[in-house]
């Protein structure tokens, strides 16, 4: 099997290159630093990593930048998981995820790959040290967050959300409101409005798909809500962030 040869040969290598793989437990170590939103330990870990990025890491592609980007895209999908698992939202984890892969995607320079995973990796951190000063949320308040992101795409309302979890509407409208800060009903719109940014940000899609995709019942009720929510448009946003982001480039030149 050619594989079989593949992996002979990559392991002759590695003995002939005195090459050893990070060690697992340091590598969790590392994870558990951003899973418990330990600020400071993951800062320490990045400046560690930006100056030893390649050691103990094995080679994914001849091509540096596809090797780095796939490096990133593993540490991420790793971090995501583990998140999710100390409490963080299936949706936010992944879309986070999503965003960093995206972002990646489009690097051009093997060091920015670099920059980006360790961005990635203090964003993750911060948002798990926010979420660890919060109370507690009830397992039905959590699934209904999870029910809530699927269902984007739907007109969703707050007695449909309840009705999932098998509640009485006002309990769990008190409920939702005790354990959030707000009302199911401005979540919804809000995740709503959270997931059209990231559209906005990182694709082409028109206003008018991006409404009928988060189950709006036009462009203009879309266009109002969005408004509504962060004082301008969606246009004015994503030309807006375009600006910022080719300021950004030129500064970097």
């Amino acid at each position: 099997m050619e594989s079989e040869k593949e992996f002979n040969y990559q392991l002759f290598l590695h003995r002939e290159k005195n090459f050893s793989r990070t060690n697992i437990k340091s590598e969790f170590s590392r994870y558990n630093d951003i899973k418990y939103g330990n600020i400071d330990k993951v800062k320490e870990n990045i400046k560690y990593i930006k100056k030893n990025f390649y050691k103990g890491k094995g080679t994914l592609s001849d091509n540096i930048l596809h090797n780095n980007i796939y490096h990133l895209v593993i540490a991420v999908g790793v971090i995501s998981r583990i998140c999710i698992d100390a409490g963080m939202t299936q949706e936010e984890s992944y879309t986070l995820s999503d965003i960093y892969i995206r972002r990646a995607d489009k690097c051009n320079d093997p060091q920015e790959v670099i920059n980006l995973s360790c961005e990635m990796q203090l964003d993750y951190a911060k948002r798990m040290h926010n979420l660890r000063k919060t109370p507690a949320i009830s397992f039905h308040i959590r699934n209904s967050i999870d029910y809530i992101y699927d269902l984007l795409h739907l007109p969703l309302t707050m007695e449909q959300v309840a009705e999932n979890e098998n509640l009485n509407p006002s309990y769990f409208s008190k409920l939702f409101v005790k354990e959030t800060g707000i009302t199911a009903k401005a979540f919804i719109i809000d995740a709503k409005i959270k997931t059209a940014k990231n559209m906005l940000l990182y694709s082409d899609n028109s206003l008018f798909n991006i409404a009928m995709a988060l189950g709006f019942s036009s462009q203009s009720a879309f266009s109002a809500a969005f408004k509504k929510n962060t004082g301008i448009t969606p246009g004015e946003f994503r030309d807006r962030e375009n600006y910022k982001e080719i300021l950004l480039k030129e500064k970097d030149k």
